[in-house]
């Protein structure tokens, strides 16, 4: 899954809503308020800065269960359903990949969303599922701003 993301310039990324992420509710109304349109702004991998020409351009998509990012030439890089997990501060979302070669694979990490701006982190195949907003080995993080929201 997040191979053929980071191959592609490849960047998950959750969302900006107007309402705070560390908010409990019910998820399926939390998807409705993450449906729309975001650019990515930073990111970072193993503790490491991501190159800011592997961000630029790429935007993500989310529908009330699906997340798709594009790269800066809009070539889809990135598909996956999502399940997010809003009894707990910051939220939990569980991605799984519907591209292939990464088919099936399923990512877990954290989402942060304050005003328009989100903050999303998970762990590669392999790496340790993510208990702060600090990447470790084998780790992505990136932030998000709003476009636009989906109605």
């Amino acid at each position: 899954m997040v191979r053929g993301l980071v191959a592609a310039a490849g960047l998950v990324a959750v969302v900006a809503l107007p309402v705070r992420g560390d908010e409990k509710g019910d998820p399926a109304e939390a998807g409705k308020k993450l449906a729309g349109a975001y650019t990515l702004v930073s990111g970072e991998k193993d503790g490491k800065a991501e190159p800011a020409e592997r961000i630029k351009g790429s935007t993500a998509l989310f529908t009330e269960d699906t997340v798709t990012v594009t790269d800066k030439d809009k070539k889809q890089a990135y598909l996956a359903t999502y399940k997010l997990d809003t009894s707990k501060k910051p939220w939990g979302i569980t991605m799984t990949s519907k591209n292939a070669p990464d088919k099936g694979e399923v990512a877990h990490g954290l989402i942060e969303v304050s005003g328009d701006t989100v903050t999303l982190i998970y762990a590669l195949p392999k790496g340790e599922q993510p208990a702060e907003f600090k990447t470790r080995n084998d780790q992505l993080m990136f932030t998000m701003k709003r476009l636009e929201k989906i109605k």
